[in-house]
């Protein structure tokens, strides 16, 4: 069985996150103007990395050799919660996608070289990065990729179309997947590439205009003609980046999930306190059966959308493989934070729909949840395909529903 109960020293650590969030962090929010614009000041970000870096809480998710916290899977599960409760957290201490994630990647799978030259800067937020996966035509399927990579001589030329890659605009540096080898299993003939964005070839077509879920540097359509990088660019073993990146996703789709329940958390306190302070038809909207329905609902997805975070992070940290838990999680959390929202939304009533409240913001952010990193048909076929091969396999779901299996 796994124990969620945290020690002393882990909820030293997050007493400390959420004393920042309420301390610095929501303090700010009015002054960053949401009203106008969904973007994070420059000044306003960079005063409270300052005072990140100052209480020791900067990078989380990065070990402290490389200057951060070093927090394992289920602390940073608890700690991406409280960042999430505002727009500005996780930029604040340097764990926001998709910087994040291809930390990960670089620390994981990068060379001495390639951490030296892009992973310290990453962490220390010198510079800023993309990951160009998805195809205005193929998505994220790898299976339809047009992006191609041919080796000439020392050097990797790189040709095709890449579309909504999250922060593109002003990036230093690309982690491009490209298909190496065409005639085999997209698993075995995809390669990752570290591509500088000032070299030749690269070039951002536009920044995307979305409903939300902003990030600095955009979403991006790009164009990679005749991009030439060095062979030794290549981002872990040639023929591998289908690997690569699906370790990188599990995280990332995990990390994402934390966050959501950090936005659902506070959109169901503020609902509960609204039903508390307003009154409908001479009595509080906590007394009528409608609200209580949508505040007991609330309160059951976020619960079951908190254990599954924490059970996906406690498989991650003891080094299974995650990928049906991270899709359980993804579709299941993904669509329990926007019906959480929207019934906040719902209760306030005409405060709900506007901008003097974060709850618009967060729908609008939620929403993204069940499209990047795999849509939710892509994780509910896996889903389903993994329970009927339990089933041929073993003669029971149980291992796909979380129960005990011998």
């Amino acid at each position: 069985m796994v124990d969620f109960q945290l020690d002393a020293e882990t909820r030293e650590i997050l007493e400390a996150y959420r004393g920042f969030v309420e301390e610095v962090v929501l303090p700010r929010e009015e002054e960053a103007n949401f009203e106008d614009s969904d973007a994070v000041p420059e000044d306003l970000l960079a005063e409270v990395r300052q005072q990140a870096r100052k209480r020791g809480l900067w990078a989380p998710h990065m070990p402290q050799a490389w200057g951060g916290r070093g927090l394992d899977a289920l602390a940073l599960a608890h700690v991406h919660e409280e960042l999430a409760r505002s727009p500005i957290g996780p930029l604040a201490v340097n764990a926001m996608a998709p910087d994040e994630g291809n930390m990960h990647a670089l620390l994981h799978f990068g060379t001495d070289e390639q951490q030296d030259r892009y992973l310290q800067p990453l962490v220390d937020a010198e510079i800023r990065s993309c990951f160009a996966m998805t195809e205005p035509e193929a998505g994220a399927d790898p299976y339809q990729m047009q992006t191609r990579a041919e080796r000439d001589g020392d050097e990797w030329v790189i040709n095709g179309d890449k579309w909504f890659v999250t922060g593109a605009d002003g990036a230093d540096v690309a982690v491009v997947v490209a298909v190496t080898d065409p005639d085999v299993h997209p698993k075995e003939g995809t390669t990752l590439f570290l591509a500088d964005t000032d070299r030749p070839g690269f070039q951002v077509d536009r920044d995307v205009p979305a409903m939300g879920a902003w990030s600095p540097g955009g979403h991006c359509e790009l164009t990679l003609d005749d991009l030439r990088v060095p062979a030794d660019a290549v981002l872990g073993p040639v023929g591998r980046g289908y690997r690569v990146a699906q370790d990188r996703l599990a995280l990332g789709r995990t990390t994402h999930a934390m966050r959501w329940i950090g936005m659902a958390q506070r959109a169901l306190d503020q609902m509960a306190s609204r039903a508390l302070e307003r009154e409908s038809f001479g009595k509080q909207l906590a007394e009528h059966q409608s609200i209580q329905w949508m505040i007991a609902d609330s309160v059951k997805e976020l619960y079951m959308s908190r254990n599954m975070v924490l059970r996906t992070a406690a498989e991650i940290e003891a080094g299974d493989d995650p990928s049906h838990e991270v899709s359980v999680l993804k579709v299941f959390a993904a669509n329990a934070a926007q019906e959480i929202i929207d019934r906040a939304i719902q209760v306030h009533g005409a405060l709900g729909y506007s901008k003097d409240l974060m709850l618009e913001r967060f729908f609008r952010d939620a929403r993204a949840g069940r499209i990047y990193d795999g849509p939710d048909e892509v994780h509910q076929w896996s889903i389903a395909k993994n329970a009927l091969d339990a089933v041929e396999d073993e003669g029971t779901t149980r291992s796909v529903t979380g129960g005990w299996t011998r």
